[in-house]
């Protein structure tokens, strides 16, 4: 399950070069750049854990609200991401030993963090598949392109600032929004990626497919009574030249664009949402005030108000990273 990559882009604040590459760490097939994945010790700071961290209590306790999906639908959703996030932790906790992790340039602290981080995934998993009872979720076959220890934890940056985004999306068909966790995405950037925690004052909510369409990269395979989620995947969206700035010039590629089609990239950093109409070249001009990690939609849509109707690619993922004064 392949069709759909989601792009990201980060900065290397000891270098200062901007790298592009789709979610899995390699060039994508429709990208026009061909870079080869050797993460940084500066990587980005992302988060793809539980939408949805919850103790069996509260999910019982705490009901949904009527529009959208239903609750179960929604316990279904945040499993399948656990699923996701537990075979990631504990194939690479299986693969990397101690000694391992000290010689790619980690601390000697940090693959007890990441154990930490893998038998927490272990009882959200636990937990939401008790929750949800018979017909619970089982995990798929996943497919992560890490080589080491240094691109696994540049990895889990990935997986850690989606998941993130992800309850923030989810969490309007929720009705008690106390719970968020967000430790482990500052954690992996701070400590072990020597990057920046955070990228403002509140991070960006992303729909449920849109989620699903950057996790959907990393499943190869799933079991057939595996029950359906109310989510699509959509196309991949990438973007030339690397390293594109606020005030440049940045071009998009999509599959299948239509010439007589006016389309927007609509773009997504912390609450804030511009829409910039993209040239008949498929180009813009990237908007003022993006830093840190932002996404980017084509759509149909003028006025910004994106839905899975009118989506036509995306999302796509940049980092730009800033120094200790966020500049």
């Amino acid at each position: 399950m392949y069709a759909v990559v989601g792009l990201f882009e980060f900065e290397s604040s000891s270098s200062g070069i901007s790298y592009v590459y789709d979610i899995l760490g390699r060039s994508p097939p429709l990208s026009r750049f061909s870079p080869h994945f050797h993460p940084p010790p500066y990587s980005l700071h992302m988060k793809f854990t539980a939408i949805l961290l919850l103790s069996t209590a509260y999910v019982v306790a705490t009901p949904l609200k009527r529009e959208g999906p239903t609750d179960i639908q929604i316990l279904q959703y945040a499993l399948t991401l656990e699923h996701l996030e537990n075979s990631f932790y504990y194939g690479a906790l299986d693969k990397f030993d101690e000694d391992t992790f000290t010689k790619a340039g980690l601390p000697a602290w940090a693959r007890g963090r990441f154990q930490q981080i893998a038998d927490h995934e272990a009882t959200h998993v636990s937990a939401l598949t008790s929750a949800i009872g018979a017909g619970a979720t089982a995990p798929c076959n996943y497919s992560f392109p890490y080589t080491d220890p240094m691109s696994f934890a540049a990895l889990s940056s990935v997986l850690e600032g989606v998941g993130v985004s992800a309850y923030l999306g989810a969490a309007q068909f929720i009705s008690n929004k106390a719970y968020l966790t967000s430790r482990h995405q500052a954690w992996v950037a701070s400590a072990i990626d020597k990057t920046q925690p955070w990228s403002l004052a509140f991070d960006t909510p992303l729909g449920l497919s849109q989620v699903y369409s950057l996790a959907a990269s990393f499943i190869t395979g799933c079991p057939k009574t595996n029950p359906s989620l109310p989510v699509k995947a959509f196309p991949q969206l990438t973007s030339a030249p690397p390293g594109v700035v606020p005030g440049k010039r940045i071009t998009y590629a999509w599959p299948n664009p239509s010439a007589n089609t006016t389309y927007y990239a609509v773009y997504y950093s912390g609450l804030t949402i511009k829409t910039v109409q993209l040239s008949p070249d498929y180009s813009a001009t990237l908007p003022d005030g993006l830093i840190g990690t932002f996404y980017t939609i084509v759509t149909t849509a003028g006025d910004g108000n994106v839905t899975d109707a009118n989506t036509v690619a995306g999302p796509e993922i940049t980092v730009i990273n800033f120094g200790s004064n966020a500049t």
